[in-house]
């Protein structure tokens, strides 16, 4: 099988939320963006030469509103099944998020007062239920999903045998993508800790860069310093009690 191709998405901005499309033997979509934007993303995969008939799935890395919200409106456009994994299943279904967010930080505690964030998505049932690695042969790509929970308890992510990680939230570009590189926290993590230790165990597989859901491509090695800094910063955290997870 050719060596599978990443290419990004813009829903929001120039890299503010990220859909993927995986070009291989046959295309994958991974993430829906926002509610309404499943033609957007469809316009932008016909650019590139796909044929909606063609995509043989659409992969969401997580039950937030921002990479399921358009999952079932791409699914009826392009007639190709939905991927999910297990955990994740209550939002899918009830087209809703786990409340309340646990920010990040500050940029976390002022987003979660943003009402586009609590809206209820068309609820999407996934035809492919993710429990544990899964190859992506038969749809057309050389490409593994990988559960990496944390920041939600059924987030995955996609790693193509060229080693290319399409990450999710398990970590995101500064500022939602603004300062293209710089690796940083998402807004929100269910469980830090777990969503670290998720981030650590595919950085040992050494991908060749992580493709993310807010912001541009991340070099592996600048993500593992910052990695070890957010240990550092966690464990402080965790020492004064102030460490929100939900697992907790």
């Amino acid at each position: 099988m050719s060596r599978t191709k990443v290419v990004p998405i813009p829903v929001m901005g120039r890299h503010n939320i990220n859909a993927y499309l995986l070009l291989g033997r046959r295309p994958v979509i991974v993430d829906a963006g926002t509610p309404g934007s499943g033609r957007k993303i469809l316009a932008q995969v016909v650019a590139h030469g796909v044929d909606p008939a063609d995509v043989s799935l659409i992969v969401i890395t997580h039950g937030h509103i921002d990479h399921f919200g358009s999952a079932a409106e791409l699914h009826r456009l392009t007639g190709a099944p939905v991927a999910g994994h297990v955990a994740d299943l209550g939002p899918y279904r009830s087209g809703r998020v786990r409340e309340p967010y646990l920010p990040t930080g500050p940029m976390g505690r002022l987003m979660a007062r943003n009402r586009k964030l609590h809206v209820q998505a068309e609820p999407v049932e996934p035809a492919v239920l993710i429990r544990g690695e899964t190859s992506l042969e038969d749809f057309g790509v050389g490409a593994r999903i990988m559960p990496t929970p944390g920041h939600t308890a059924g987030s995955v992510s996609v790693l193509t045998d060229a080693g290319d990680l399409v990450a999710g939230d398990l970590v995101a570009g500064s500022f939602m993508g603004l300062v293209p590189g710089k690796p940083a926290n998402p807004p929100f993590h269910d469980d830090p800790r777990q969503n670290l230790a998720s981030l650590r165990r595919v950085l040992a597989l050494d991908p060749v860069a992580l493709h993310v859901g807010h912001g541009t491509a991340l070099d592996p090695d600048r993500v593992r310093r910052w990695a070890d800094r957010e240990h550092d910063r966690l464990a402080r955290l965790e020492a004064g009690g102030r460490l929100p997870s939900r697992a907790g």
